[in-house]
């Protein structure tokens, strides 16, 4: 096997894969990518309501956070995929960008070439929507985003009630955000997920200048004279060196582009010292800022038996504010025809939940390593709701879907409110939130895009200070997206793909010249 190559991308996820195979089509290049996951050929992936199942199996990463101080004091579990596809694979297929002023607000900041109408076209880019282009949809990108043709009977009377309470309702959230609607899905017309790696790699399986290697974890990066030169990994318990022509691209989620940062030495020095890492670079933003949204289930007994979703598990929400002055939405409530109970709770299976989602956290947590073996799962802080703003936030989403299971369109199928539990005091619910409160799955920032003096790269992805090197991941989000972060991963790696490319392109010319 050959040893150097003019790309390397570490991790084959909703990012990286897609940067991959934007670089494979220029045959003159050849890419290698890294994935620590096995393949993607199982049948928990491909069929849309068995994500579930691929928890905590050698297809997760599974990492659990420390002990939460403001969160019930434990630990909570976050899945994560470790596959082809990444957690593109393991997810729940909601195609959703969030709100436009997210990417104003990156612009706004110091991201210049982030803001909405910069990243519109990469999200169009990529997708193949069902009902043909638009202004706001791409048509014949390789990402199928499909309509629900079949939604379970849940999903509408949940529409039904909020219409009810006054709320508007809308039939794209990804042209108008605002209110309740069923929700757009990464799946196949045939009904298959539509990972990043059905969509972007396999179309390139056949092709000579890509090479995916899987079950391969990487060390560290190599590091010379602040230069990124090649990657250190392991695969069947061999150390395997490779090297690059041109750039690395770090790609390898929230928590493990920053781990794999840390191990090569680039990070906090204290940090870096305490766990016996050389530090090559001190950077101290690496693994801080990171956000996630939080849910909280509200969970009702069910009078009639409910029948299993056909599309898809997640199928219809709504986004809403926490306050009426609010100008973004903050809330997501979700609304699932099965019982989602917490770790530590239980109840009847005959039950659907809405889950109560807050989504513009003001909590920051934090991750670093806990040894310099890169076998060894970091530590995990998110800091859950120590800021007051988030407990408030997430309340008024509580009380929304316990509100929305009291309305005449529920009469026919709410029997009881399970949790938090009819005739609960706002401190009693309160109690609850703190304890039940789990991951809306949406991690990132500990790479941060910005200018100031906590971001690990600039506005073109470039690690400060160690040329030869990009992160293109959700981990280099400055401020969490409104909505689930799946669509803007990969908007992310469509990106970057074509900096890489331009950069590349100024390269030859610069080289060209200098013949001359």
């Amino acid at each position: 096997m050959k040893n150097t190559y003019d790309y390397i991308v570490i991790g084959a996820g909703s990012a990286g894969a897609v940067v991959a195979a934007r670089l494979a089509e220029d045959k003159e290049l050849n890419i290698l990518i890294l994935e620590a996951g096995p393949s993607d050929l199982a049948d928990e992936i491909q069929s849309p309501s068995k994500w579930p199942l691929i928890w905590n199996t050698k297809r997760d990463w599974a990492y659990h956070t420390v002990p939460q101080e403001y969160a019930g004091n434990v630990s909570k579990y976050w899945p994560r995929g470790k596959t082809l596809g990444g957690s593109s694979a393991i997810n729940g297929m909601i195609y959703i960008r969030g709100a436009k002023e997210d990417y104003d607000n990156w612009a706004y900041k110091g991201c210049y070439g982030w803001d909405y109408d910069s990243v519109l076209p990469y999200f169009k880019k990529s997708e193949a929507y069902e009902l043909g282009e638009n202004e706001m949809h791409g048509g014949d990108g390789p990402m199928a985003v499909t309509k629900i043709k079949e939604p379970n009977p849940i999903s509408i009377v949940a529409i039904k009630g909020c219409q009810e309470l006054g709320y508007p309702t809308t039939d794209d959230f990804n042209t108008n955000i605002w209110g309740a609607g069923l929700n757009d899905l990464s799946v196949t017309k045939d009904g298959i997920r539509c990972s990043t790696a059905e969509a972007f790699l396999k179309p390139h399986l056949r092709s000579e200048n890509l090479t995916i290697i899987t079950e391969a974890l990487v060390h560290r990066l190599i590091i010379e004279n602040k230069r990124c030169v090649g990657v250190e990994y392991e695969c069947n318990g061999e150390i395997m060196k490779v090297y690059t022509t041109q750039e690395v691209i770090l790609s390898a989620g929230t928590i493990g582009s920053a781990q794999i940062l840390m191990l090569s030495g680039i990070g906090d020095q204290e940090e870096l010292n305490e766990v016996g890492v050389e530090v090559i670079h001190h950077l101290p933003g690496v693994g801080k800022n990171l956000q996630d949204h939080l849910l909280c289930s509200v969970i009702f007994e069910a009078k009639q038996e409910i029948v299993p979703p056909k599309a898809n598990l997640l199928e219809a929400q709504i986004f809403w504010k926490s306050r009426p002055e609010m100008k973004v939405p903050d809330l997501q409530p979700l609304f699932m025809a099965l019982p989602y109970y917490a770790p530590g709770f239980e109840g009847p299976e005959n039950a659907f939940t809405f889950c109560a989602g807050m989504i513009r956290p003001v909590s920051k947590g934090f991750m670093k390593l806990v040894s310099n073996n890169p076998k060894d799962n970091p530590m995990i802080d998110p800091r859950y709701l120590s800021e007051k703003a988030d407990l408030d936030a997430l309340y008024e989403a509580v009380e929304l879907c316990r509100k929305l299971g009291q309305t005449e369109a529920l009469k026919d199928w709410m029997k009881e409110e399970i949790y938090p539990g009819q005739d609960k005091s706002k401190e009693e619910v309160l109690d609850y939130i703190r304890k039940a409160a789990s991951t809306y799955h949406h991690m990132t920032g500990t790479c941060k895009m910005g200018v100031d003096k906590d971001a690990v790269v600039d506005p073109e992805l470039k690690v400060y200070g160690i040329d030869g090197l990009r992160v293109a991941d959700a981990s280099i989000m400055p401020d969490v997206p409104s909505g689930n972060t799946n669509a803007p991963a990969i908007m992310v790696g469509e990106k970057a793909a074509d900096m890489i490319k331009e950069s590349l392109k100024l390269k030859t010319k610069e080289y060209c010249m200098e013949l001359n």
